[in-house]
């Protein structure tokens, strides 16, 4: 057994024996410290490793390269074959929907992360400046962001198919920022204003009144009965509507009547004169159609002709009828009304300028009927008729606003109308 152990130790010896040999060539750099770049050479030789492996892995290589390319299509998405940037629509038109409920406001840090290219998750309330532009036929504000780059912001809600009237203008939006795209998002619009650019093309109007006028389609006569739409377009047509005057012109209203989204195009021509007689009428009127803005323009009659109304007015016997009437320059007024009844609003109006409401409140308190009184002496009044089905407190508010432009607004009227359900005899 000690013999056994002694053998193990020999090698021991002997492996001693063969790590002193290792010693030398250490001792060899220490007689030529002048000669480090020798010993350096070693390090490149475990380097020519790599090199040796990047013939063989070129495959392994790249995929790191290609690691480090990822992340640069997740920030800049690639463009389109038409240079769009933006988010893209997914639903076809018309997208005009109710406005979702109130968020809560944006901060000022989260406003700088909605204008900051790359960035996503975003929402808010919020207000955004900047220039109106059409992409498939969607209205889009384009702003520009923190480091002078553009963004997209789709604009959405009830008066998504006005804005297209406001194409590269100056456009102030508010409501509800999502911000879900690298290079934009949408802004669900709950109040806008725009501004005219300040340099405006004259001579390309006149060079397209050189074209030939030609008979418009009934597609296109539909279109241009729509607020917002077909502005520009100049041909023979045929249009029917509601005759009203405003100081000493008429005008025929066809569609949206006593909304802010009203369409209504001025009389002109020999055939407009001595039409007097027929104001409140439905009148069909053709000639040459010029739509000017997103609310209207002109047509130059051939001839105007009534025709009977398609429904019969509301019988206002049956019904309970309260009435109000704007007095001096008071800006509000509260009333009482019972549930399915009538609730009449006249306000005067003045030279150029129509009272208005908007849609979505035309609708929540049931608008009926829109007349026009022409007293012997003094301003017309104008009769908003309503037959509200909702109880509760209801607020209805009126813009004294251009005929033609209904945003310029010169005055506003308020009534808050008490909805109460009629008590039920025990």
């Amino acid at each position: 057994m000690a013999k056994k152990t002694k053998k193990p130790a020999k090698p021991k010896k002997a492996a001693q024996k063969a790590a002193k040999p290792a010693k030398k060539p250490a001792k060899a750099p220490k007689a030529a410290k002048s000669k480090a770049p020798p010993a350096k050479a070693a390090a490149p030789a475990k380097a020519a490793k790599p090199g040796k492996a990047e013939v063989p892995a070129k495959g392994g290589k790249p995929g790191k390269g290609e690691k480090g390319a990822i992340p640069a299509p997740a920030v800049s998405v690639p463009r389109r074959a038409d240079g769009w940037l933006g988010p893209l629509p997914d639903k076809p038109m018309p997208r005009a929907t109710k406005p979702p409920p109130e968020g809560e406001l944006l901060t000022k840090r989260e406003m700088e992360q909605a204008l900051t290219v790359g960035e996503r998750g975003v929402i808010g309330e919020g207000s955004f400046k900047g220039k109106l532009v059409l992409y498939q036929g969607f209205p889009y504000l384009e702003v520009i962001g923190r480091d002078k780059r553009e963004l997209y912001f789709m604009l959405q809600g009830p008066d998504q198919e006005v804005l297209p009237a406001y194409v590269d203008h100056r456009v102030s939006v508010s409501g509800l920022i999502k911000r879900f795209h690298n290079y934009g998002g949408s802004i669900d619009v709950r109040k806008y204003s725009a501004k005219k650019p300040e340099a405006e093309a004259a001579p390309v109007v006149e060079v397209a009144e050189a074209v030939k006028l030609r008979l418009l389609s009934p597609g296109e006569v539909a279109t241009i009965a729509n607020p917002g739409m077909s502005v520009g377009v100049k041909g023979f047509a045929t249009l029917r509507g509601r005759l009203e005057m405003n100081a000493d012109e008429y005008y025929l209203v066809v569609s949206n009547p006593g909304t802010r989204q009203q369409v209504a195009f001025t009389l002109e021509g020999k055939a407009a004169k001595g039409i007097k007689k027929f104001i409140g009428e439905i009148v069909v009127a053709d000639g040459v159609v010029e739509k000017l803005t997103g609310w209207g323009g002109r047509i130059e009659c051939e001839n105007c002709e009534p025709r009977a109304p398609e429904y019969p007015p509301v019988a206002r016997e049956t019904i309970e009828v309260v009435g109000v009437e704007a007095s001096g320059t008071g800006a509000s007024k509260e009333v009482d009304v019972k549930l399915n009844n009538g609730l009449s609003v006249k306000l005067s109006e003045k030279q150029g300028h129509v009272w208005a409401i908007e849609p979505q409140t035309a609708k929540r308190v049931s608008l009926r009927e829109v007349n026009v009184e022409h007293p012997s002496s003094g301003s017309p009044m104008r009769e908003f008729f309503f037959t509200p089905r909702n109880p509760g407190m209801q607020e209805i508010e009126f813009f004294l606003g251009k005929v033609h432009n209904p945003m310029q607004v010169a005055r506003t009227f308020k009534v808050m109308a008490n909805v109460k359900a009629p008590e039920v005899a025990s």
